[in-house]
């Protein structure tokens, strides 16, 4: 446990952010001097749970965000400043809708099994201008920008900048790239526990929307900005270890794709449970633009929107790309960074202790010749179809907590129910002279 007082001196740190998700992963916080940390650390951060995107009203106590010390960064663009994430709770007992709540307590549920996951994630973003209306850069037109060079150097300041930063912290980045969409980016750094993956990430935006204000632009990871062009999706690798975290329990070289029996069970119940977890994994009403859209102007969507598996192949929703793990391709820029772990673990115990088997492999085209596959199911075709498939999924609710999952539902029908009571312009263009 960190010193949260002494790290300020040490550091020359002013304020502290106390920083926790809500159930739309808006990330909330309060900025603490320096002086009063240690009581904070104690007792925690006093907030009005109505007041952000949880299932309260006005009359629930306080919710105390309590910093869990070691999760500490000073924010490199500003070094009197320190994020850190919080557990909430609430007069004495811990909020169960939390999202870090829930995936702490997933975490503790896989290691009743002798298991510890570990994921990376590929967090895309696009730069946009200040209104978020168009791209930034007016030279970013090629018809297949993935990679462009001289596109991701015209944005070198903020890419270099953010990574600079990622290196500095010790998360071991790697590459970045322009993405397949005019004006989209991609970062990736190293895997980690599932906890610590979710702080990044969640850390991660806030980084990278923070450097982009900096430069006069704006990031978003909405799932899909821009008509036309490819969403932002946020892919997750998963393995999972033993407890020391030196064996990967995913492995068996005698087996198809080298997969164990018990990673091919964890695999089993992402795909029996796909349809509901997108729910979480896609939480948006735009994030069925992105996983039903058709073609890009690139030539493909890079999105699944049926649930099959296969080897090392983009155009599913699950790949194997090697020994030992798996990427899951369905969630999109605008997933929790908290719940997408919960999710992946949930579905993932729940076919371990089930035995789920996966069903068939694919490894055809899915783009050019996914008509071509009979019962595989399709993914829901817009928000509402996703809840109501969560909802009827009482195994993954029970999983990821009964409370939670109720919140949860709550909240997003009332999302989905402000969509649907929204005029739009293309009414008025369709149905006005009929």
């Amino acid at each position: 446990m960190i010193d949260l007082a002494a790290y300020a001196r040490e550091k020359g740190v002013k304020y502290f952010m106390i920083s926790y998700t809500d159930l739309f992963g808006g990330q909330r916080a309060k900025l603490v001097p320096a002086p009063a940390i240690s009581g904070m650390v104690e007792d925690g951060a006093g907030f009005a749970g109505f007041a952000t995107w949880l299932d309260m009203t006005p009359a629930y106590p306080d919710m105390l965000a309590v910093p869990d010390t070691d999760t500490v960064i000073q924010l490199p663009w500003k070094r009197e400043v320190a994020w850190v994430a919080a557990n909430c709770v609430m007069e004495g007992e811990e909020v169960d809708q939390a999202p870090r709540n829930v995936l702490r307590r997933l975490v503790a549920e896989a290691a009743k099994e002798g298991l510890r996951v570990k994921t990376g994630i590929e967090a895309e973003f696009f730069l946009l201008t200040p209104d978020g209306m168009a791209i930034s850069d007016p030279a970013d037109t090629a018809a297949k920008p993935c990679y462009d060079q001289q596109a991701v150097m015209r944005r070198y300041d903020v890419i270099a900048e953010i990574c600079d930063y990622m290196l500095e912290l010790g998360w071991g980045p790697y590459q970045n790239d322009h993405e397949d969409a005019n004006g989209q980016f991609e970062m990736n750094w190293e895997f980690d526990d599932a906890l610590v993956t979710a702080d990044r990430h969640s850390f991660f935006k806030f980084m990278v929307k923070s450097v982009a204000e900096k430069h006069g632009l704006r990031a978003t990871f909405m799932p899909k900005p821009i008509e036309g062009l490819t969403g932002n999706g946020c892919h997750a690798h998963v393995s999972v270890w033993d407890m020391e975290g030196k064996t990967n329990a995913f492995v068996d070289a005698t087996k198809e794709l080298s997969l164990s029996d018990k990673g091919r069970a964890f695999l089993g119940g992402i795909m029996k449970h796909a349809s509901a977890l997108a729910a979480i994994t896609n939480p948006t009403v735009n994030s069925y633009k992105r996983i039903n859209a058709p073609r890009t102007i690139s030539g493909a969507t890079w999105a699944p929107n049926t649930v099959t598996w296969t080897g090392n192949n983009r155009t599913h929703m699950v790949r194997v790309p090697g020994p030992g793990r798996f990427e899951l391709r369905l969630p999109d820029g605008a997933v929790n960074p908290y719940l997408l772990q919960a999710v992946i673990i949930a579905a993932g115990l729940s076919g371990i202790r089930s035995d789920a088997d996966p069903g068939p492999r694919y490894d055809i085209d899915m783009y050019a010749e996914g008509h071509k596959i009979e019962g595989a199911p399709k993914l829901p075709l817009n928000l509402l179809d996703a809840i109501r498939t969560f909802d009827g999924d009482s195994a993954l609710k029970a999983m990821l907590g009964e409370d939670f999952s109720a919140s949860y539902m709550k909240m997003k029908m009332q999302e989905w129910n402000s969509f649907v009571s929204h005029f739009s312009r293309w009414e008025r263009e369709h149905t006005l002279d009929i």
